[in-house]
């Protein structure tokens, strides 16, 4: 069902973040590892800034799935209603 407030009313496909979320924290990783031991700190700060980032998204996308079908509804959840005051 389209309503034209789907910017406003979008389900975040949480359990696709959460497994890109975990490629990014093994990437990031192995990014920091493989600089640091090339002896380049500068791109292994980056990827460990990056690494801080990802795991801050994976915390975030875990507790929004346990918090519910609120946030990671089913297919027997329906779509939620548009606003009733379209300003």
């Amino acid at each position: 069902m389209r309503t034209g407030s789907e910017p406003r009313t979008a389900r975040s496909p949480l359990r696709m973040r959460f497994w890109l979320s975990v490629w990014g924290v093994i990437w990031t990783v192995a990014g920091t590892v493989g600089f640091a031991l090339a002896g380049h700190p500068g791109w292994a700060l980056a990827c460990g800034v990056l690494f801080l980032l990802v795991v801050t998204d994976l915390v975030f996308v875990v507790r929004h799935i346990r918090q519910g079908p609120h946030y990671q509804p089913g297919r027997d959840v329906p779509p939620y209603e548009p606003p009733a005051d379209r300003r």
